[in-house]
């Protein structure tokens, strides 16, 4: 039977998110060990976000808008506003750095923010690996159309389809858009799949779930049906028979380089980030 996961409710650099990975039912699914859904908020003139720089290791960051840009700085050079329906890879590796904040313009206006942004794990064999970074434009991302039902694969593969965006394992994430009475079945049958509803109805199994609501199915479903007009995220991949450990925006297998990722940062030798050097995130319940 189908799971619900509730969220969490947090703050990040004056933005409402929705957390819903980790959750203590479910620590990941396939290769996503982290879910937020950032807003819907509107900011007024002056105001918006403000995520300085901070440290990632072991994974890769995904961001997707609905609504409103953000502001893309990294370590490696990189400095982009990213849009909505473009994706935003970063992949850490052995580290990076990186900052979410937003233009000149887009703060001297009133304007709105409304996306998600996850994590997913590197596999044990590629946490150490080169970071890198890829922006990809949302004209280069292969749709499928069919039977009143629109799909965008943002990462991975699923219905024939393969996503331009370098991932480490198998994978799907996929944006829907389904008119009422649509039938969807699910990428792949062994893979963990969950459901994102954005707006709109959806049923799995003999259950209903609306807006915000975060579903596991489990093995035995295979269908998603529509009762209005919805729009929901599908996710999920091969799972992991590992599950590494997460620790503030460190992804590792082992205590001891969570550790080392740690002292690292506290220490600040990890890279800077071009045209953005004079502010940092500290380390949660660093040692003064």
């Amino acid at each position: 039977m189908a799971k619900l996961l509730t969220a969490t409710s947090h703050d990040i650099g004056g933005l409402d998110v929705k957390r819903i990975l980790p959750h203590f039912d479910k620590k990941m699914v396939g290769p996503f060990i982290f879910f937020d859904h950032m807003g819907p908020n509107h900011f007024p003139r002056g105001e918006g976000i403000n995520v300085g720089p901070h440290p990632h290791i072991g994974l890769s960051t995904l961001t997707y808008l609905f609504t409103g840009s953000i502001y893309h700085r990294d370590s490696l050079g990189n400095s982009l506003q990213i849009e909505p329906g473009d994706v935003n890879w970063m992949t850490a590796g052995r580290g990076i750095v990186h900052s979410e904040r937003e233009s000149l313009e887009v703060r001297a206006s009133e304007h709105d923010i409304n996306g998600l942004q996850c994590w997913v794990a590197l596999p044990e064999s590629m946490t150490e690996i080169a970071p890198r970074f890829e922006h990809i434009k949302k004209q280069q991302l292969p749709e499928k159309i069919e039977k009143g039902v629109l799909m965008r694969l943002i990462v991975g593969d699923a219905y024939g389809l393969s996503s331009p965006v370098k991932s480490y394992s198998p994978m799907f994430y996929l944006d829907t858009v389904a008119e009422q009475g649509s039938y969807i079945t699910k990428p792949h049958p062994h893979h963990e799949t969950a459901v994102y509803v954005i707006y709109g109805e959806v049923s799995i199994g003999d259950t209903r779930y609306t807006q915000d609501n975060f579903v596991l199915l489990d093995d035995s479903e295979h269908e998603i049906t529509t009762h209005v007009h919805s729009r929901f995220i599908l996710l999920g991949g091969s799972k992991f028979n590992k599950v590494p450990y997460l620790h503030w925006n460190f992804v590792a297998y082992s205590k001891e380089r969570i550790e080392q990722a740690k002292q690292d940062w506290q220490a600040q030798r990890f890279a800077k980030i071009p045209g953005d050097e004079l502010e940092y995130i500290e380390l949660p319940f660093a040692k003064k």
